[in-house]
C-alpha cells in the first residue's frame, strides 16, 4: 500500500533536484563562497538499492559542485546534470538516452526552477518544504523535508509496490 495516487508499478526513472531535495534548504557556506551541502544517509542507501534493483535515478541541477557529483556517482548514479537552468533541456536528453516515457519517471522538486520539468513527468512530488506553487503541481507531497529523507520515502514506496523492497540480495550494500 502506498500513500501515493498513482500506478508506482509504470515508475521506472527517479529524477531528483539536490538544493531542497537532496539537501536542505540551508547550506553553509566554504571561505571561497562554495555551499556546504549535507544529504541524508538514508536517500542515498535508497538510491543506491534503487539502482541495484534495477531502476535508474537522475539528478538535475543548477547546482555546479563536483563534491556533489563525486557523491552521487559512488551511489552508483549514471546520469547528473549540474549547471541546469533550463532543466526541461535535461529531461529531454535524459529521455532520449535512456528510452523512458514520461509516464515512467518521478521528478522530485522544490522550487520554482523545477516548476517546467515538474510539468513533463507523469509524477511529479514535492518534499513537505517546498515551496506553494510546486506543492499545487504535485501529484504527491511527502510528509518529509528536503534533505531529511524525501528520496528515501519515494524510492521505498515504488519498491514495495513492485515487490523489490527487501527482495533480493541487492540490498545488502
Amino acid at each position: 500500500m502506498s500513500a501515493i495516487n498513482y500506478d508506482l508499478t509504470k515508475i521506472k526513472s527517479f529524477i531528483f533536484d539536490v538544493d531542497g531535495v537532496l539537501s536542505r534548504q540551508t547550506v553553509s557556506l566554504a571561505e571561497d563562497g562554495q555551499p556546504l551541502r549535507s544529504t541524508n544517509v538514508r536517500d542515498g542507501y535508497a538510491i543506491h538499492y534503487a539502482l541495484k534493483s534495477g531502476l535508474d535515478v537522475a539528478v538535475i541541477t543548477g547546482g555546479r559542485s563536483e563534491t556533489v557529483r563525486h557523491r552521487l556517482e559512488s551511489l552508483g548514479m549514471k546520469y547528473i546534470y549540474l549547471k541546469s537552468y533550463d532543466k526541461t533541456r535535461q529531461l529531454k536528453e535524459y529521455m532520449d538516452e535512456t528510452g523512458f516515457k514520461a509516464e515512467e519517471i518521478m521528478y522530485v522538486g522544490d522550487d520554482i526552477i523545477d516548476y517546467l520539468v515538474m510539468q513533463q513527468v507523469g509524477l511529479p512530488v514535492a518534499p513537505a518544504d517546498a515551496c506553494q506553487e510546486i506543492k499545487d503541481l504535485s501529484v504527491y507531497i511527502s510528509p518529509v523535508k528536503g534533505g531529511e529523507g524525501v528520496a528515501r520515502d519515494v524510492i521505498e514506496q515504488v519498491m514495495k509496490v513492485q515487490g523489490k523492497w527487501m527482495m533480493n540480495d541487492a540490498f545488502y550494500w
